[in-house]
């Protein structure tokens, strides 16, 4: 028997099914009579719900089967129990109904609170409407009288300065009526008075200006005169002052650095074990320290000679120690010197940090402190370094302190300003332009860097601090006693000084005088004039700067004398 898949919408769902051919039409004919009843019940009783609309449809249906079973059958037992299934069907609907029928009445109850709810609203709102627009008029009049009030106020108060400003244009206009009279006379006068001097109005007042310009310009010269005159003067003996007080209140010990060192003995029998077999603990002695060891005649002295002085210095504290100890051989002596050594930089530091504290200063980079103490072992033109630099220091303060700046400062530049003389690499900078890069690696002020490459015009001078130190170095190595050059050299330099200068045009004789800080230059008189020799004397300052060396400063003057001979006969 063949079967057929078919789908019937019942309400709003679809049912598979799965029927006869032959059925097909009955099936679909009793959907389409379920979907009218539904229809029918929905708009009648007003149902929503699909559920309560099919349990109509079904008890509709089940009461036409039964009354078509009972006409066929006759069965009234059957007719009851379906009755009764009936009531107890239609006892359900009718519960499912009176619950519709409430929600609905519910539903019609909230929807008549909710309009009266509006129907308050929007009594509440006219209320609030009328009392604002009251409230409106009452503002806007309290608004009028205060603007009607300051508006009368305004308008008197602009009725008074129209007032007093008409008044003071009466009087205004009286005071021109009466400027107007005054310049008329004073006109007519002018033009009298020019009549009776024939000049005009110009010509009096070009005269007059005239007059006073070249009076004024001829004081003016004069009190220009006067007064750099005056500060010349005032400047030499405040220079003067300054300088010969500072050298007066510092004092300061002198001692002459050689280039050997003599080391004293008890004996000369020592010398034979300082010398050792074939000279092999002089040699170990000499390798370990870097100095020449000299054993002469010389009773009871060794002379060690060197021109690092701190080399010097270990070879001698070596040569005690060892000659106290008395065993000499080389292992003993590299020992001994190692020792030294480390004794040595030990002292160094020793020698800077008590050199800055009794100078006052503070703050020093550990480095620059051991600098310092290195200049104890160094000499420049025989003047020690050391000494040198301490008392720089103090002439830098006490000549800062008379000039009103910080002395502090200057002092503390003074004491540093030779630092770049004993860095330990070799260096193709100047000292100056070497110890001013050390003193900005080490985070010294700028001040003292300037004035620390600038004390040898290395560098331009930018402070008032770095040409006090230049004027106090000078001072320091230039007193006498205070370096020292070889004979031969210092002739030599003379010499040289001396010959630049008559290298000159003009330039007929030339003396180095006071130990080589003045030369005396003599021009001819016909060949060279006041203005040439001013220059003259100028330009041989400037060659000397660029091609010779110096401690200090070179006076250079230049003479000129013009002789007028004649004989009476």
């Amino acid at each position: 028997m063949e079967t057929l898949a078919i789908r019937v919408k019942i309400g709003i769902r679809e049912y598979p099914m799965r029927v006869k051919i032959e059925d097909e039409s009955k099936i679909r004919q009793a959907g389409k009579l379920i979907n009218e009843k539904l229809k029918k019940y929905k708009e009648e009783f007003g149902l929503d719900d699909n559920q309560d609309l099919l349990a109509m449809v079904a008890f509709d249906c089940m009461v036409e089967s039964l009354e078509t079973n009972a006409e066929n059958a006759g069965d009234t037992e059957h007719i009851k129990a379906s009755i009764s299934n009936i009531s107890a069907i239609l006892s359900k609907v009718l519960t499912r109904c009176s619950a519709a029928l409430a929600g609905m009445l519910i539903k019609n109850k909230n929807q008549k609170l909710e309009e009266e709810t509006r129907e308050r609203v929007k009594s509440m709102l006219r209320e609030a409407e009328i009392n604002a627009e009251t409230i409106k008029k009452e503002r806007m009049l309290e608004a009028k009288e205060k603007y009607l009030k300051l508006k009368s106020e305004f308008d008197e108060e602009m009725n008074n300065k129209k007032n007093i400003i008409i008044t003071n244009e009466n009087k205004l206009h009286s005071v021109q009526v009466k400027k107007e009279e005054l310049d008329k006379i004073t006109n007519q006068r002018i033009s009298d008075l020019e009549k009776i001097a024939g000049l005009t109005r110009e010509e009096a007042k070009q005269q007059i200006i005239t007059m006073l310009t070249e009076e004024a310009t001829s004081k003016a010269s004069s009190q220009i005169k006067d007064i750099l005159d005056e500060a010349k003067l005032t400047a030499t003996k405040q220079a003067k002052k300054i300088v010969l007080d500072t050298i007066q209140r510092t004092a300061t010990e002198h001692a002459v650095e050689n280039c050997v060192s003599v080391f004293n003995i008890e004996s000369d029998d020592i010398k034979g074990k300082i010398i050792g077999r074939e000279g092999r603990n002089i040699r170990a002695l000499e390798a370990a320290t870097g100095v020449e060891i000299v054993v002469d005649d010389t009773p009871e002295a060794i002379i060690i000679s060197g021109f690092d002085p701190v080399r010097r210095e270990i070879a001698r504290l070596s040569l005690h120690r060892l000659v106290q100890d008395g065993r000499i051989h080389p292992a003993r002596i590299e020992e001994v010197v190692a020792k030294t050594e480390k004794n040595i930089e030990e002292e160094i530091v020793e020698i800077g940090e008590r050199t800055a504290i009794d100078l006052g200063i503070h703050g020093l980079h550990p480095e620059l402190i051991r600098m310092v103490g290195r200049m104890r072992y160094r000499s420049s033109y025989g003047q020690n370094l050391l000494q040198h630099s301490r008392e720089v220091a103090k002439l830098c303060a006490v000549m800062a302190a008379e000039m009103g700046l910080n002395a502090k400062m200057a002092k503390r530049a003074g004491l540093l300003h030779d630092i770049g003389k004993v860095w330990h690499e070799e260096q193709e900078l100047p000292h100056a332009v070497l110890g001013m890069e050390l003193a900005k690696r080490y985070k010294e002020h700028p001040e003292i860097c300037n004035a620390i490459g600038a004390h040898h015009d290395e560098i331009e001078m930018t402070t008032m601090i770095s040409p006090i130190i230049q004027a106090c170095d000078a001072i320091s190595g230039s007193r006498p006693g205070a370096r020292r050059e070889i004979m031969d050299s210092y002739i030599k330099r003379l010499k040289e000084l001396e010959e630049l200068a008559l290298a000159f045009d003009g330039v007929n004789k030339c003396f180095a005088m006071q130990a080589g800080r003045e030369l005396r230059v003599m021009v001819d008189a016909d060949n060279v004039d006041d203005a040439t020799a001013g220059k003259l004397s100028f330009d041989i300052s400037q060659k000397i700067e660029k091609e010779m060396q110096y401690p200090g400063q070179i006076k250079i003057t230049v003479i000129r004398e013009m002789r007028a001979v004649n004989y009476a006969r």
